[in-house]
C-alpha cells in the first residue's frame, strides 16, 4: 500500500507480532553499541538459525547457510539457491556504525585534580547534544603480546557513567552569541571520568588514581590505549517512546534498525531460487572507506569464495554474480518533524508509520554523489509490496537546496546491478536518542522478506 498509514494494517489482535518484533529488536540495538558488538550479535542469531561460517567448509550446494566475518566489524549471511551463482544474488546491505565519540590514541590527562580522556568524534553529529548526557565506554584494547580486554561500562545498572561538562546558564552569555556550530567545539568533547587524587602523589594523583583502578580492573598500562579502540556512546537501553508505546527511542537506529530487520529477513525467508543475502558494513558515516567499509574488496572476495566451493571458479563468474545482483540498501530515511517542517518538501518526505521507504535518491544539490535508481527496478519492487500488502513510501532527504547525505548504494552499483536506498524512517538522526515507529520497523522487516522471496 503506497503512501498510507500502516496502523490501520495492524488491528488490536495483530498488534502482538509488532511489538514482539520490536522488543526483540530493543533487544539488538541495546546490545549492539559498537560495529563489534553488532556482528557478535548477529552470528548468534545465524548460528541459531543453522548458519555454519564459510572458512569451516569445503564445499556448498543450494541450501547451505553460511556466514563471513571480516575484522570483528563485518559480516555477510547467505542462503545459497538453486540458481548458479552467476545468475545473480538478492542482497540486503545495512551498516551498523553509527555517529559517536572515538578516544584519541593518547587520550588520558588530568586538569587540577580532574582526569579527562581527549576525544574525536566519529561521523555527522551535532556536538552540542553529547553534552550533560550519561554516556558509556565500549571497545577494546589489544595488549603487545596480543591479548583482547574488552572495555564495557555504563550500561550496567552497578555501573559509573561518564560525560562531558558545560556551562551553567548564568555564566555562558559570552558562549551563547556563538554559532550553533560552535558553542561546542570538537576539541572540547573531552570525557570526565575521576576527580580522586591518590595521597602523597605529586604528579597527577587523580589521573594515577584512573590508572592504579585500570591496572588493577583491566591489566591495562596507558601505553595500551595507543592499539585500543574504545567509543563513547549514549548510556542506557532502547526504550518505548510515547504513552501509547507507538514508537522506540534509542541510540544508533541508523543504521542498526535496518541491519537487524534485514538480518532477520534473511534468517526467516522462505527457500528462494536465487542465492539470498545479508551483508553488514562498517564506515558508512565517515564515507565507506577502509578495509571493514562498503568500497573494500571483501565483499566481492566473500562471492568467489562462494563461487570457488560451490563450482569451477573464474574470475568472469564474479563479475557476472555481481552485476546479475539486485539490491536494497537496507539504510534510514529522514522522517518528516512537525516541529521542523522548513526543511522538507511534504510530497516527497517520508512520514513515521507509513512503512518502509524508497529513496530513488539521495545526494545533495542536484543529486551529487548519489545511486540513482533505475525505474524498471522500482516498477519490480512496487509489484512486489503490493502483492504481499507492504506498506511503502518514496522520500528524498530534504528540499533540493537544504541538504542531503549518501548511503552505501552508489558503491555496489559499480559493479552494474540494480540498487535502491530502503530503509526505516526516522527522527532526530545521528542524535544520542533517535527515534522510530514500531510499525516502520516491522513493515520493513516484512518488506525485505518480500524482497528475498520474489527478487
Amino acid at each position: 500500500m503506497y503512501q498510507e498509514y500502516a496502523w490501520k494494517k495492524y488491528k488490536d489482535q495483530h498488534m502482538s507480532e509488532v511489538t514482539k518484533f520490536n522488543e526483540e529488536y530493543k533487544s539488538f540495538l541495546t546490545k549492539g553499541k559498537t560495529e563489534r558488538l553488532c556482528v557478535r550479535e548477529a552470528i548468534q542469531l545465524c548460528e541459531a538459525a543453522g548458519f555454519k561460517n564459510i572458512k569451516e567448509c569445503t564445499t556448498i550446494q543450494a541450501g547451505d547457510k553460511v556466514y563471513a566475518v571480516n575484522k570483528h566489524k563485518n559480516i555477510a549471511a547467505f542462503v545459497v539457491g538453486e540458481q548458479p551463482l552467476s545468475s545473480g544474488l538478492a542482497i540486503l546491505g545495512a551498516h551498523i556504525d553509527s555517529p559517536r565519540i572515538d578516544l584519541k590514541q593518547n587520550p588520558l590527562y588530568e586538569s587540577d585534580t580532574f582526569v579527562y580522556l581527549d576525544t574525536h568524534y566519529y561521523g555527522g553529529i551535532i556536538k552540542y547534544q553529547w553534552v550533560t548526557i550519561p554516556l558509556a565506554m565500549y571497545g577494546v584494547v589489544i595488549k603487545k603480546d596480543g591479548t583482547t580486554v574488552e572495555i564495557q561500562i555504563g550500561d550496567d545498572p552497578t555501573d559509573p557513567v561518564f560525560g562531558i561538562t558545560d556551562l551553567l546558564p548564568h555564566l555562558a552569555a559570552e558562549k551563547m552569541q556563538k554559532a550553533a556550530s560552535k558553542v561546542i567545539e570538537g576539541e572540547g568533547l573531552d570525557i570526565l571520568i575521576g576527580s580522586m587524587p591518590v595521597e602523597d602523589e605529586e604528579k597527577d594523583p587523580s589521573k594515577k588514581r584512573i590508572l592504579n583502578l585500570l591496572k588493577e580492573k583491566y591489566d591495562i598500562s596507558e601505553e595500551d590505549f595507543v592499539s585500543a579502540e574504545i567509543e563513547i556512546v549514549p548510556a542506557g537501553s532502547a526504550r518505548d517512546f510515547g504513552l501509547d508505546r507507538s514508537m522506540v527511542a534509542g541510540y544508533g537506529h541508523d543504521d542498526r534498525v535496518c541491519a537487524y530487520t534485514s538480518l532477520r529477513a534473511l534468517l526467516d525467508a522462505p527457500k528462494c531460487a536465487r542465492t539470498i543475502c545479508a551483508v553488514l558494513v562498517d564506515k558508512e558515516e565517515i564515507g565507506s572507506v577502509g578495509a571493514t567499509g562498503a568500497s573494500s574488496l571483501w565483499f566481492e572476495n566473500c562471492i568467489a569464495e562462494l563461487i570457488a566451493l560451490a563450482e569451477e571458479y573464474s574470475d568472469f563468474k564474479v563479475r557476472k554474480a555481481l552485476t546479475n545482483s539486485v539490491m536494497l540498501s537496507s539504510d534510514v530515511s529522514a522522517g518528516l518533524d512537525p516541529l521542523y517542517p522548513s526543511v522538507s518538501e511534504r510530497r516527497n518526505v517520508a512520514y513515521l508509520g507509513k512503512g518502509i521507504c524508497f529513496n530513488k535518491y539521495t545526494g545533495s544539490r542536484g543529486k551529487s554523489g548519489c545511486n540513482d535508481a533505475q525505474p524498471e527496478f522500482i516498477a519490480k519492487l512496487r509489484n512486489m509490496m503490493d502483492q504481499d500488502n507492504i506498506f511503502y513510501q518514496t522520500s528524498e532527504l530534504g528540499k533540493v537546496d537544504q541538504g542531503g547525505g549518501g548511503t552505501i548504494a552508489y558503491i555496489l552499483a559499480n559493479y552494474n546491478m540494480n540498487v535502491i536506498d530502503a530503509g526505516v524512517p526516522v527522527l532526530s538522526m545521528h542524535s544520542p536518542m533517535e527515534i522510530v515507529s514500531k510499525v516502520d520497523v516491522y513493515e520493513a522487516y516484512l518488506a525485505y522478506k518480500t524482497f528475498l522471496k520474489n527478487a
